[in-house]
């Protein structure tokens, strides 16, 4: 009988340690706020932080007003249909920025989840392309899926018979 009521002193203790533990998980948890602005590094994170928010006004106006820049209806659809889902990746910006007066390249990571318990992920390194406009930051390129393919690019004239 006492090594009943000890057994059930630990069952009860770790379901309390349960307990507090998602507790302080949910109560942790912190939304992600933007950052200054005056750097390419800065730049690139308010952009993924506005898509993460779901803010896409904010994310469409860090695109540089260049050729061919993608109305911002369809660089909203890109969002909204899941053409383009960052909901499943994240950004690591590398340290040390390839930067001149007017442009920058950046190193990017895209981190991707693993599928499984024992599944670590993957990543895909590439590189992110911004331009200064106006005095402020204005990217150029990412890679996917924080950016579309045919974003920047001319589309090509159907062919007349």
């Amino acid at each position: 009988m006492k090594q009943d009521r000890f057994l059930i002193g630990i069952l009860i203790f770790i379901g309390l340690l349960v307990v507090a533990s998602l507790v302080l998980f949910f109560v942790r948890q912190e939304a992600p706020a933007y950052g200054p602005e005056d750097q390419p590094e800065g730049v690139i994170r308010n952009y993924a932080v506005a898509l993460q928010k779901g803010d896409y006004s904010r994310a469409y106006n860090y695109l540089a007003d260049v050729s061919y820049k993608p109305t911002y209806d369809s660089f909203l659809s890109a969002f909204m249909t899941r053409q383009l889902n960052t909901g499943n990746a994240a950004l690591q910006i590398g340290q040390k920025p390839l930067q001149s007066d007017d442009k920058a390249t950046l190193a990017i990571t895209v981190l991707y989840p693993g599928s499984g318990p024992f599944d670590t992920g993957w990543s895909s390194t590439d590189k992110a392309t911004l331009v200064r406009q106006n005095g402020a930051w204005k990217i150029t390129y990412l890679p996917y899926p924080f950016w579309g393919w045919d974003w920047y690019t001319q589309t090509p004239e159907p062919i007349k018979p």
